[in-house]
Formats: structure tokens, C-alpha cells, sequence
């Protein structure tokens, strides 16, 4: 096996440069991501009538049809209405607003989940509900969404892989031109197995992170 990996410099910059563009897929995927879920997730609950039921298509539209044809539509069928966006516009994009409908869905339940008294405490305090949505319930919601985030991100992640289909170079793409051309497919894609799964330990690790400082944040809040 060893011996089988002798010469993986040939073929590993390649990859290198496939994984640049994954991630890149993948952080602007997440950015999207996170602003369309707190929009969504806060409108269904708290919009106007018409905004609620846009939040309610958006959500039920993109987490009830398939990622992979969503990407082929805002790739191939667009362009029929005069509006062309390239891969890694489409890639960003498709992925951000699929995840993005599964997040408005953490988010709305996070905030749900919220016990009762601290509304009612942000009632006593004259709060209006932007205020105690501010300042009290959001803040904590935040902890509570942050582990399920990080099950999303890491989807988002893998998800990346459908964006080689629309001729875009991320790190399966390359995988699979490297495959082509040198027949080594042992070697290569179990680099892209271990390349994958370093990504989503970095992804992990990031997450617990974040909520262990937000758990330290909110409990000094608390004490103050």
C-alpha cells in the first residue's frame, strides 16, 4: 500500500487546487446559507401573512426537491429566461439556498423552544418583541441552533461534490480527471476520501469552538 502512494506528488496539486475551489464553494455556500435561514426562520414566525407563506414556499420548495436538480435548473434553465450565471455562481448559490431552507427550519424551532417565562420577562420589562428577540431570546436560541448547524455545514460540505457536474473544478472534478488520465484509483480517491474528511473535522472542531465560547458568553451575560 505504501509503495501504491510512492507517487502521489504527481497527482496531489491538482487536488490542492480542486479543494481551494470546494471550499470556496462551501464558505460562500454557508454565508448564504446562514443569512437565508435567520430571514426565513424569523419571517414564518414573525412576517406578515404574505411573507410567511413566501418563507413557507421557500423552505418547502428547496428542502422537498433534490439538490442535484436545483443545481441543473439554475444552471441549464435560467439561461432560458435570459439570465446566465456561471458554475461557481450557480454552485454557491443552489447549495446555499438548499441548506439554507433546512437551517430556516433550526432556527424557527430554536427560537420556539424557548421556555415561555422569557417572554414573559421581556414583557415585564416593556420589551418589544425586536428587543426581547434581540437582547434575550435570540442569544440563547443562538447556542441551541449552533450543533445542528455544524450537521448542516458538514452536508453543505459533502454537497459540494454535485458542483463537478456543471463543469466546475472542485476537488471531485480534478479526482476524477486525475482518475482518467492515470488510471490510479486507488491512490487517488482515497486522498479525496482523506482530503473530505479532514475538511469536516476542521468543520467540527470549528463548531464546538464556537459553542463552547457562546455558552461561556451567554452564562457571563447571565451572571451580569
Amino acid at each position: 500500500m505504501v509503495a501504491s502512494f510512492a507517487g502521489f506528488r504527481e497527482f496531489l496539486p491538482e487536488l490542492l487546487r480542486g479543494a481551494q475551489v470546494t471550499v470556496t464553494v462551501a464558505l460562500g455556500g454557508a454565508l448564504l446559507a446562514t443569512a437565508m435561514a435567520v430571514l426565513a426562520g424569523l419571517a414564518k414566525l414573525y412576517g406578515p401573512r404574505p411573507l410567511r407563506w413566501l418563507a413557507k414556499a421557500y423552505i418547502e420548495t428547496f428542502r422537498g426537491t433534490s439538490a442535484l436538480v436545483q443545481l441543473f435548473w439554475l444552471f441549464f434553465v435560467l439561461p432560458h429566461f435570459g439570465i446566465t450565471l456561471g458554475p461557481m455562481t450557480v454552485g454557491i448559490v443552489a447549495l446555499g439556498l438548499n441548506v439554507g431552507a433546512y437551517g430556516a427550519e433550526v432556527v424557527r424551532g430554536a427560537i420556539q423552544a424557548m421556555p415561555r417565562g422569557q417572554w414573559e420577562a421581556c414583557t415585564a420589562l416593556n420589551f418589544s418583541r425586536t428587543e426581547a428577540l434581540r437582547h434575550v431570546i435570540l442569544p440563547q436560541a443562538f447556542v441551541a441552533m449552533i450543533p445542528p448547524w455544524g450537521n448542516l455545514l458538514i452536508e453543505l460540505l459533502k454537497a459540494t461534490s454535485l458542483v463537478s457536474l456543471i463543469t466546475l473544478s472542485d476537488l471531485t472534478f480534478k479526482a476524477q480527471q486525475i482518475n482518467q488520465n492515470t488510471l490510479r484509483t486507488f491512490e487517488v480517491f482515497s486522498l479525496v476520501l482523506l482530503m473530505y474528511l479532514v475538511l469536516s473535522v476542521l468543520i467540527t472542531l470549528g463548531v464546538r469552538g464556537l459553542e463552547k465560547r457562546a455558552t461561556r458568553g451567554l452564562r457571563r451575560g447571565r451572571v451580569a
